[in-house]
């Protein structure tokens, strides 16, 4: 069995939904592509956010920085008011220069 399953990561994702509100996430393939696209950017040079353990490969760290609950999944409105600050942040920085 895979530890942690993905209802112990569903959990930790949706732990800050109340009851009635639609869950960040409520299928597998959620957690798949969050935690792949995750390893892809470890892969590429970021750095982890947990601690790695000798020889841990990239999909494994990814999978417990989910479940240490430091890596998020957005809902599509935070991911819409991170764009829309990131924007203004660009755009004054273009306006300083």
């Amino acid at each position: 069995m895979i530890h942690p399953s993905y209802v112990d990561l569903m959990n930790v994702v949706n732990k800050g939904v109340e009851e009635g509100e639609e869950p960040v996430i409520s299928s597998r393939y959620s957690i798949v592509m969050a935690t792949s696209k995750r390893a892809r950017q470890i892969i590429a040079g970021d750095e982890p956010m947990v601690k790695v353990k000798d020889k841990q490969k990239p999909l494994s760290i990814a999978v417990e920085e989910m479940n240490q609950d430091t890596l998020r999944i957005l809902t599509d409105e935070e991911k819409a008011k991170l764009e829309e600050s990131t924007e203004e942040t660009e755009e004054t920085e273009s306006a300083e220069e």
